[in-house]
């Protein structure tokens, strides 16, 4: 009787575990098949940026590195080459070097100046001042102007009988000079008009002085502090990252530019102020005696997108050795 009562109560106890292993089975579907819907509901949200991620950006990517290994005129089609495009630009082309150098040349004189003047600006225009409004409306208007009227305005300033540059050096008794046709002028001509539109980096600079906790000022100032020590201890150390910021765009943008030597010198004299982007303009689309190279071209941007890559690395690697970070920790 004991071993009959035993068997059946073990038997219970048995069924009972089979159906709490089975209970946690089916809840243990049911959250897998929630999870499951939640992944297909997210993955159809963000549906459309994949697609248009991989239509605007993963295939022309991909298509662009293939064509830079081929011979393609974009008209005939498409002739494998492997990597002649790029044996020739660094061997046999006398224009890539030049216009290489001219970019980095372009870039180290453009982005500090355009950066030290956009800040002194920006110091000298945060202050409480009657009618500031009016200059910092006036420093900016440059920036939103069209830039090939800009430019245009420029090429008669640079003019070398009748420019306006010209004249205020003579009014100056100052040495003139041909400006745009000199081949060690003509470059540095290029920067000085990017630093006359140098207003929208002005504003950014003024909104981060503006963010700056004016209490670290007047503790500074109890403490004996200078202006000169004021702005090396406290401005700098808390601009720092919007520093970071323009100096990483403006470096891609300098490595980018195009309009300034298209529109003022077609990249003369010689090869003085034919940047990279210029090169690639003028193999890709060819001209009245030359048929585009497109595949050649597009070897060109590959190694301009591969420069801006290592030079942003090499930035951000660089940056926190200046940059102050507010939850970094000494």
């Amino acid at each position: 009787m004991k071993i009959g009562m035993q068997s059946q109560t073990t038997n219970g106890s048995l069924a009972l575990q089979r159906q709490k292993g089975q209970s946690e089975q089916r809840s243990a579907m049911q959250r897998r098949r929630t999870h499951l819907k939640d992944n297909i509901a997210g993955y159809l949200f963000i549906l459309p940026s994949i697609i248009g991620f991989a239509v605007f950006v993963a295939y022309p990517l991909v298509s662009s590195a293939y064509y830079s290994l081929t011979h393609w005129d974009g008209n005939t089609p498409a002739i494998f080459v492997g990597f002649k495009n790029y044996i020739y630009m660094f061997t046999k082309d006398p224009s890539f070097l030049p216009s290489l150098k001219a970019t980095a040349l372009f870039t180290i004189l453009s982005v500090p100046s355009s950066l030290i003047l956009g800040l002194l600006l920006a110091v000298l225009l945060n202050r409480n001042l009657p009618g500031i409004r009016l200059f910092r409306t006036a420093l900016y208007l440059p920036a939103v102007l069209p830039s090939i009227a800009t430019l245009t305005l420029w090429k008669f300033i640079y003019n070398p009988q009748f420019g306006l540059a010209n004249q205020v050096l003579s009014f100056l008794h100052l040495p003139t000079s041909d400006w745009l046709s000199s081949d060690t002028m003509a470059l540095p001509a290029l920067v000085i008009i990017g630093l006359w539109g140098v207003g929208s980096t002005m504003i950014i600079f003024l909104a981060g002085l503006q963010a700056v906790p004016q209490e670290f000022y007047e503790a500074a100032r109890l403490d004996g502090a200078g202006s000169l020590r004021l702005f090396l201890r406290i401005t700098l150390p808390m601009i720092s990252p919007i520093l970071f910021l323009q100096l990483v765009l403006q470096i891609i943008t300098a490595m980018q530019a195009f309009n300034q030597p298209q529109v003022l010198t077609n990249g003369g004299p010689g090869f003085s102020t034919r940047l990279l982007m210029l090169s690639i303009y003028a193999n890709g689309f060819g001209g009245l005696t030359q048929s585009p190279q497109i595949g050649y071209a597009l070897a060109q941007v590959w190694v301009l997108l591969l420069f801006i890559i290592v030079v942003t690395i090499f930035t951000f690697r660089t940056s926190s050795i200046w940059v102050y970070e507010e939850s970094s920790i000494d």
